[in-house]
């Protein structure tokens, strides 16, 4: 992840510049090392362990032939729209990111409508995303207590589960206050998060390797179950089942717009930024479909881990191989990590709604937007996004259907928030890209465009789906109406507030001067491996 070696100060000066050019000027310190961002995105996707979250998802939509292949195929198309993402946020290095992008290019009235609508469904589903980590690490937290007393009625209590979320994402906004005191405690963090994910991921693999292959009574599943099984459990035909198992790869593939969210605090975001991007779908595929190998070699009894008292195949399916006691340990460790992963996402879901608010287009932007001149940082929208994330929670006291559908909402919104600016930029022309970027798909460019824009638009509707057909109304995917009123709102306040002040921060004049004083802000000094570069004052 190392760039080549170039003179700080001046990439300091070119990075501000670039700022000014997309009419605005550097609120936040790049402390992130190209290193730390990509350890920040890898930990984000946190794609073995996402599959792992979600294995009776892949168990039951297909077994081995979707879990493994399907992903195969998800990657390759996910790593079409991550090349696409990364040519845009080289081009265009902002925080805002699809929703800036989409005004850029399509530079209408209905272009700045359609950039808001993009804009608030990329917000829901980073706000969403936040909300399912914390879900998830409830759960798995509860499911630990389940493993020893599985006659526990807490665990389904909705009060206990409201504290235990409550606790968790006061801890993710809690923690991202309190690390921005100091510009190295939040790189560093990644790091540590990036590098223990990493870890735990051979830790896993190997333990659960070593006693299946140890331990008196365990066996391995045969290649042909591991590599080849089709196992459909959800009454939809097999050519409807092999689509609906992708869900299992596109959710564990998805997120890697964290690091445009950041961009702004990443040195050299124009070669940095989309290297990151794409380093991180390749090796969260990689280190995904290697422990997914492994988990299928390693079931025991498919029939219990499907219906495992705790709802967690995964933790079954360790606690089948390894014993109640090593089984604590692991996934106390794992759930450890989704922690420091749920930080990250705090972290970047922060940015966006900052960013957001700094183009006002969301309510209150004017408190929301304020970044604190000490810690460089937007303090507000920590406690916007915390509060918000909150209240989703409390539908752990009324209604899990609904709350699961908005959990669901995440991958959805995420991806259409892709598949929209790249197609604006085929409808437009790839010929009007800002110039500039400094990496490019060249003549690939409109094959990869277009993968993108049809994996995106195929599996949207695939996130759809009910578990099976005919569901009744307690087994519907509400994610629809969830979308749909999030549509709603965002038109709402389009109305009520965008139309008149989304993306109108700067005109000409403001530009020209905050170009003036960023030029006085810096001067020529001699650079230690170079003929000169720019450095402040």
């Amino acid at each position: 992840m190392d760039s080549k070696p170039i003179d700080v100060g001046r990439q300091s000066y070119e990075d501000a510049r670039d700022m000014v050019a997309l009419g605005h000027t550097e609120e936040l310190t790049r402390k992130f090392s190209p290193w730390s961002m990509f350890a920040l995105c890898f930990s984000i996707l946190g794609t073995w362990g996402t599959f792992a979250q979600d294995l009776s998802s892949g168990l039951t939509n297909g077994g081995a032939i979707t879990i493994l292949w399907g992903l195969v195929l998800v990657f390759i198309c996910n790593l079409c729209v991550a090349l696409s993402l990364g040519e845009l946020c080289s081009a265009m290095p902002t925080a805002l990111g699809q929703a800036f992008w989409m005004h850029s290019l399509w530079h209408t009235p209905t272009g700045r409508f359609a950039s808001y609508i993009c804009a608030w469904v990329n917000v829901f589903g980073w706000w969403t995303l936040n909300a399912s980590l914390v879900a998830f690490a409830t759960n798995f937290l509860l499911g630990i207590k389940l493993m020893y007393d599985p006659e526990w009625a807490g665990a389904g209590t909705g009060w206990v589960e409201f504290l235990v979320y409550f606790g968790i994402a006061s801890l993710f906004t809690g923690f991202n206050l309190v690390a921005c005191r100091n510009d190295k405690i939040l790189p560093w963090f990644n790091n540590i998060v990036g590098i223990q994910f990493g870890a735990l991921f051979i830790i896993f693999s190997l333990v659960l390797l070593i006693c299946v292959g140890t331990k008196q009574g365990l066996e391995f599943q045969p290649p042909s179950f591991a590599f080849g099984a089709w196992i459909n459990e959800t009454g939809w035909p097999s050519g409807v089942v092999w689509f609906t198992g992708l869900v299992q790869a596109a959710y564990g593939l998805t997120a890697f717009d964290s690091v445009v969210h950041m961009i702004e605090e990443l040195p050299n975001p124009k070669v940095n930024a989309p290297r990151a991007i794409y380093l991180s779908v390749v090796i969260g595929a990689v280190t995904g479909f290697i422990f997914m190998v492994v988990c299928l070699f390693c079931i025991q009894d498919v029939d219990t881990v499907i219906n495992t008292p705790t709802g967690l195949p995964f933790m079954q399916l360790v606690q089948d191989a390894v014993g109640i006691k090593g089984t604590v340990v692991l996934m106390v460790l794992f759930t450890m990590n989704s922690l420091g992963q749920g930080i990250s996402i705090t972290t970047t879901g922060s940015r966006l709604t900052w960013s957001f608010a700094r183009d006002n287009g969301l309510p209150f932007s004017k408190y929301i937007k304020r970044v604190n001149k000490k810690w460089k940082v937007p303090p507000q929208a920590l406690l916007v996004q915390g509060f918000l994330i909150t209240l989703v929670g409390l539908l752990y006291l009324f209604a899990n259907t609904v709350l699961e559908a908005i959990l669901s909402v995440a991958t959805i919104a995420l991806t259409v928030s892709y598949a929209m600016p790249i197609l604006t930029l085929l409808i437009v022309g790839r010929d009007k890209l800002p110039a500039g970027g400094q990496f490019g798909l060249g003549r690939y460019g409109a094959v990869i465009n277009w993968i993108s824009v049809i994996y995106c638009a195929v599996t949207t509707v695939i996130f759809f789906f009910p578990g099976g057909p005919n569901p009744s109304g307690a087994d519907m995917n509400y994610a629809i109406a969830v979308f749909g009123v999030m549509l709603v709102v965002a038109i709402g306040f389009w109305f009520i507030q965008g139309r008149k002040q989304y993306l109108r921060v700067d005109d000409s004049e403001q530009v020209v001067l905050e170009a003036i004083h960023l030029e006085d802000s810096y001067t020529e000094v001699p650079g230690p491996s170079h003929g000169g570069g720019k450095s402040l004052k």
